[in-house]
């Protein structure tokens, strides 16, 4: 019984592969130099992308400084108008108990 075997079609037959001297032939540059080059560019694309996120993360650092701020702010607002309900609150109380007190008397009457 024999078994046949298809290359897949993605890949290219041996024959048609670069060599590593036909690269050199073409670029007059040793591997080591393409190398040392594509090291180069990806450097500085990394470089890149670390200074955009270190500006990001400064500019969410000072979004939480001022929301921090604001927040803070807010919590003072609310402790002053709890303050001013609650004194409110007991003026209310006193007059409302000072109008029983007046009405009391006059019923017995």
């Amino acid at each position: 019984m024999t078994t046949f075997h298809r290359r897949p079609p993605f890949q290219a037959p041996i024959y048609n592969l670069p060599s590593a001297r036909a690269s050199e032939r073409e670029d007059d540059q040793k591997p080591t130099e393409n190398l040392s080059e594509l090291l180069g560019r990806v450097s500085v694309n990394s470089t890149s992308q670390i200074d955009d996120l270190v500006g990001d993360f400064e500019r969410l650092r000072e979004k939480l400084r001022t929301d921090s701020d604001r927040i803070q702010r807010e919590i003072e607002e609310y402790g002053r108008l709890s303050q001013q309900v609650m004194q409110l609150t007991k003026t209310i109380f006193e007059n409302v108990e000072k109008v029983r007190a007046s009405v009391k008397p006059q019923e017995k009457e």
